[in-house]
């Protein structure tokens, strides 16, 4: 059975991109992401207009293109969200 990923785990993805992934420090393009995380260009723009919104990721207009980057409250979010994975994997959950 194909197991989905959860909106939480998507998130994760994203911000795990923007923080180890990247050869520069200019960012990550949309292009980028779509491939990386594995999601439609629709669906992407969603959760990355909320991601900044609530302060977890920055963006940036370079040269015609926006590019994203992890923020601080990013990193303590992902820190965080890769805790709490674990607790609840050792006790058999999904989330």
């Amino acid at each position: 059975m194909v197991e989905y990923r959860t909106h939480m785990k998507i998130i994760g993805d994203i911000l795990t991109t923007t923080r180890d992934d990247l050869q520069d420090d200019g960012g990550a393009t949309v292009t980028y992401l779509i491939r990386k995380a594995n999601i439609s260009h629709v669906r992407i723009s969603k959760i990355l207009k909320n991601l900044v919104s609530q302060g977890l990721l920055e963006q940036e207009n370079s040269q015609g293109a926006c590019k994203y980057k992890i923020s601080s409250s990013g990193r303590e979010f992902l820190l965080a969200y890769h805790t709490f994975s674990k607790f609840a994997e050792n006790f058999g959950l999904a989330i």
